[in-house]
């Protein structure tokens, strides 16, 4: 688990990110890269100070894959409307040319007025898809981060990063977007009035089977068990349920009997309810996927349901749709 953060992530020079796409690919070399590179090994903090008011029972508690952030201003909006203090996000670039080497991390933070730890999932090799070639102005990234973020309209405590057990499954000469990096999961403690619980914000494989995932759900839950033994724990975000399956089905993946029998519920509003859409970048997905959920232990969790991503002229901010519930207090 990596506990330190900075201020502004080190970023790799153009040539060393370049490099990095002539290396063998073993996956040897590629844990030799990621430790070597400090951006993979710290957490960036910032925006506002936080409340210095503890969370009220009940809240509502937002996650959100925004596939990059192209429209971090909008995504804020909506996510602003659901008066959620507290926010897990995924797939979140930083100095990338799709998303004209921006910050959306801290330009949605900073529309929400809240604090934020954000941390490296992959440091992109390439521009991205084909389709994403389109969205840029420029023929390279500035920084290539893309990951994800855990956001509280008050402080958030003891910060983490924790990178999923992985194959390297991205680092490979054949793949359309080269990475070096493994899927990771962010996390705090969050004071309510009525003591504390751990929030962690995590995007599991999608290029992997069911089995694959359930041994990353098992290692985060040992690693927050460690970092904060005995206290509730809320999980959200994109965790690719069903994404191996030819018909996408959800229930097939083995990570919900596992984290059940250690104590977890599940959320993701109507099981019927499918969590994707076609978007501007993923435009004729083979089937709508039901992958974004929470996982909960020890808290009284109400309502939890899906809220589009679609804006108020129908264009969709992402190809996931948010997923929201509420946190009604701790389990007695």
């Amino acid at each position: 688990m990596i506990r330190s953060t900075v201020s502004a992530f080190a970023v790799p020079s153009h040539e060393e990110r370049k490099s990095f796409i002539s290396l063998e690919k073993t996956p040897d070399i590629h844990a030799a890269t990621l430790a070597s590179l400090a951006c993979m090994n710290t957490v960036r903090t910032g925006g506002a100070t936080g409340d210095v008011r503890q969370l009220a029972f009940p809240f509502t508690v937002a996650a959100w894959n925004l596939e990059r952030c192209l429209f971090p201003i909008e995504s804020a909006a909506k996510l602003k409307a659901t008066g959620a203090p507290l926010v897990l996000l995924s797939e979140m670039d930083e100095g990338m040319a799709r998303t004209q080497q921006s910050d959306p991390t801290a330009i949605v933070a900073g529309e929400l007025g809240m604090s934020y730890a954000y941390g490296v999932e992959f440091l992109e090799l390439s521009l991205g898809s084909e389709i994403e070639h389109s969205f840029c102005s420029q023929d390279f990234n500035e920084k290539g981060f893309h990951g994800n973020a855990l956001m509280a309209s008050t402080a958030l405590k003891d910060v983490f990063l924790f990178r999923l057990p992985g194959e390297a499954v991205w680092f490979k000469d054949s793949n359309e977007q080269p990475r070096v990096g493994e899927r990771c999961a962010i996390g705090a403690t969050v004071e309510t009035e009525d003591g504390s619980f751990v929030a962690v914000s995590v995007h599991l494989e999608s290029a992997a089977n069911g089995a694959y995932r359930e041994r990353q759900t098992a290692a985060l839950i040992d690693a927050v068990e460690a970092y904060a033994p005995g206290l509730p724990i809320l999980i959200g975000g994109d965790l690719n349920t069903g994404n191996h399956s030819t018909n996408g089905d959800f229930e097939s993946d083995t990570l919900f009997a596992m984290s059940a029998s250690r104590g977890f519920g599940r959320h993701g509003g109507p099981l019927d309810q499918m969590s994707t859409r076609p978007s501007l970048i993923t435009r004729f997905p083979d089937r709508a996927k039901k992958l974004d959920w929470f996982l909960s232990r020890g808290l009284k969790i109400g309502e939890s349901l899906l809220v589009s991503s679609l804006n108020g002229e129908g264009k969709p901010l992402s190809d996931h749709d948010m997923v929201v519930c509420t946190i009604e207090g701790f389990v007695s």
